[in-house]
């Protein structure tokens, strides 16, 4: 069976206050994985994060509105997810929360793509590359030349891919 935290555990493991952690429970923005017999509140390792999470956005300026707001917007575009605060990796920058998902990044309410996936342009960038060189015996130049930028893209992509 998981480990499962009491309340009190969860309070001191995260830094969310008591009253947080009540109000977040009663408005659903975090419920607990697991109730006692008792009716006592048991949280997962994965409650954990998200409760870490909530309370850093909120910590960098995110309105706990903005926040609901935009669990609400990744549960309707990302709906295989069940707790997008503890299965993503998201950002705070200034009002905007930006999430990291399958090598793009897009902010939470609107969907908007932040930055161009590097592995997409540089297959696009290879494709073209490929397509349009001259051939050698031509003698022109290539439309394409390799630019340090590839080389070192390429060799970083070499050593992540270790």
């Amino acid at each position: 069976m998981a480990t499962v935290f009491t309340s009190r555990q969860a309070i001191q493991i995260t830094g969310v206050t008591q009253r947080q952690l009540a109000y977040w429970r009663k408005t659903g923005l975090i419920t607990p994985s697991q109730r006692t017999p008792g009716g006592h509140s048991r949280y997962s390792f994965h409650d954990l994060i998200a409760l870490k999470t909530a309370k850093r956005l909120i910590d960098a300026g995110v309105s706990l509105q903005k926040l609901r707001n935009s669990i609400t917007a990744l549960t309707r575009t990302l709906p295989q997810l069940k707790q997008p605060l503890s299965e993503l990796s998201l950002l705070a920058t200034g009002d905007v929360i930006l999430v990291f998902h399958e090598g793009a990044v897009f902010e939470t309410l609107t969907g908007q793509e932040w930055i161009l996936p590097i592995a997409q342009f540089q297959r696009e960038v290879e494709r073209k590359q490929n397509t349009r060189r001259p051939s050698p015996s031509s003698g022109q130049g290539e439309l394409f030349p390799e630019t340090s930028w590839e080389r070192d893209l390429q060799d970083g992509n070499a050593a992540n891919s270790k």
